[in-house]
């Protein structure tokens, strides 16, 4: 156990109370169908970058450079640098208003937060910060009693899980919490840390079916406490004037002390260890990929003596991150929401990218994906950037119905899923071969109990990719899709921030 049930557990940073608290309390029980879908997204993401972790032993973004080019590392990478830190951000505020509950000054408990966390992690032993990190997820414990004391309505829980829908109806708004919630609990930092971690803990691939069971078991854990969270804040703002007045995970807290100081308390436990978990993941997930971009020993064995530049970016994006966070009339909450959403239309193009190495022949030999993996993963990537489409549709032309333009947008992405199959199937040579012969000759070339010794090649080594030009032209095009969505991302929050 480690690195899956780390990352999952991450997941539930600042960033993800804060957003889930906003679902309970805007819109009560009804997004919960939202995080039961999730799952299979998790472990879809989360199980590739374990296979590539254990079967490569090179971090997420060196195999992104030195397959594709500086060109789109620079891409990927730069979106995982500038997402990670505004979410470091985001964990800081989660600790200012846990602890501004208790009456502690952000002054105090901020810089305090910060010093704790460069502790933890330059003590030079990876098994003394996982331990400190297995302290932590035991804390989050408290969120179990928190929800039954919060009196759940069980049968509308076990509706809104399986039926879909949005109370008050489908705008860009709730367009945008959705992508918040996407965002907050599948987030691109995962799949840079958890390749970086699991080689990190030294997982080779006979340790592979442990490491899926590790991520499955933490997939679970992230959903419980998400539903948990939104249960609570449900609870927190029933029969008062609050309800669909979020403000941020503190206003939640608040709301809560009205029925119990108790519960307020536990609230706000929640959301400090919460921030705390989130800040070490997403920190260390950032100096994992900034040694991989400057090939700098970077691994949480090593002594501060020994890897200076891994451990000094860390404390450099803390204490900055932590600086932001003390200025003074910040839009806390806006800030929290919007870092989430942020995520989900990034998430796409971390994806595509994660899709593309897990096909990689050269990379992962009789690891690749089977075809099955690749349709499920295709889907989920449709449905992304079907969302981040409606909530760019939505920000231009108010007056569209949201609901109509998603159901438009999926059927245009079907047209498109069908038009591309149908071509690669011809061009494969017809309707009746098999579509992924590839995949099937690099599983059988290797024996299944050869499987667990094979390895990646020297890196150095490998025949380099070759994209055809219709490839290049869509990743073109995806990129440029997603700067559009992430301009109108902002304007959408500048928007909800003028009221």
């Amino acid at each position: 156990m480690g690195p899956g049930l780390i990352v999952m557990v991450g997941d539930n940073d600042a960033g993800g109370v804060s957003t889930y608290a906003q679902s309970g309390q805007n819109y009560g029980y009804s997004l919960l169908w939202v995080l039961l879908l999730l799952i299979p997204v998790l472990l879809v993401n989360q199980e590739m970058v374990v296979r590539l972790g254990a079967v490569t032993g090179v971090g997420h973004a060196r195999l992104i450079i030195e397959r594709f080019g500086k060109f789109w590392g620079a891409f990927s990478v730069g979106d995982l640098f500038l997402l990670n830190f505004l979410t470091i951000v985001t964990e800081f505020i989660g600790v200012s208003l846990a602890l501004r509950y208790f009456g502690v000054s952000p002054y105090v408990s901020v810089p305090i937060a910060a010093v704790l966390l460069v502790a933890i992690t330059a003590s030079g032993s990876f098994r003394r910060w996982e331990q400190a990190l297995f302290l932590f997820i035991a804390a989050s414990v408290v969120l179990v009693p928190l929800a039954f004391l919060s009196h759940p309505y069980y049968g509308q829980i076990a509706y809104h899980f399986v039926v879909p829908g949005v109370q008050g109806g489908v705008n860009s708004t709730a367009v945008l919490l959705i992508i918040a919630i996407v965002g907050t609990t599948v987030a691109p930092w995962q799949l840079f840390f958890q390749q970086s971690n699991v080689i990190d803990k030294r997982i080779t691939p006979r340790f592979i079916g442990y490491e899926r069971a590790d991520t499955t078991v933490g997939s679970f854990v992230v959903i419980g406490g998400a539903a948990a969270v939104e249960v609570v804040a449900v609870y927190a703002v029933r029969g008062t004037h609050l309800a669909g007045q979020f403000t941020s995970a503190l206003g939640t807290a608040r709301a809560l002390e009205s029925k119990s100081y108790v519960l307020g308390a536990l609230f706000a436990i929640v959301l400090l260890d919460a921030s705390i978990i989130g800040a070490s993941a997403v920190t260390v997930s950032t100096s994992y990929a900034f040694g991989d971009v400057f090939n700098m020993k970077h691994s949480l064995h090593r002594k501060f003596k020994e890897a200076k530049g891994f451990y000094a970016t860390y404390a450099a994006q803390v204490a900055v991150a932590a600086g932001i966070v003390l200025i003074p009339g910040a839009p806390l909450g806006l800030i929290t929401t919007s870092v989430q959403a942020l995520a989900g239309v990034l998430l796409p193009s971390a994806s595509v990218f994660l899709l593309l190495l897990c096909n990689d022949r050269e990379v992962l030999g009789p690891w690749v994906n089977a075809r099955w993996l690749n349709i499920v993963a295709g889907i989920i990537i449709s449905v992304l950037l079907l969302l981040s489409g409606t909530l760019m549709a939505g920000t231009l032309f108010s007056s569209l119905n949201s609901g109509l333009v998603a159901l438009w947008l999926a059927a245009v992405f079907a047209v498109g899923a069908a038009v591309a199959v149908a071509v690669i199937r011809i061009r494969a040579g017809g309707w009746r071969r098999s579509a992924s012969p590839r995949t099937a000759t690099a599983r059988a070339a290797v024996p299944r109990a050869e499987r667990a010794s094979w390895r990646m090649p020297p890196i150095a080594l490998l025949k380099p990719v070759a994209w055809a030009p219709a490839t290049r032209l869509a990743m073109l095009v995806l990129r440029g899709y997603l700067v559009v969505s992430v301009l109108l991302l902002i304007v959408k929050a500048v928007q909800l921030g003028r009221g």
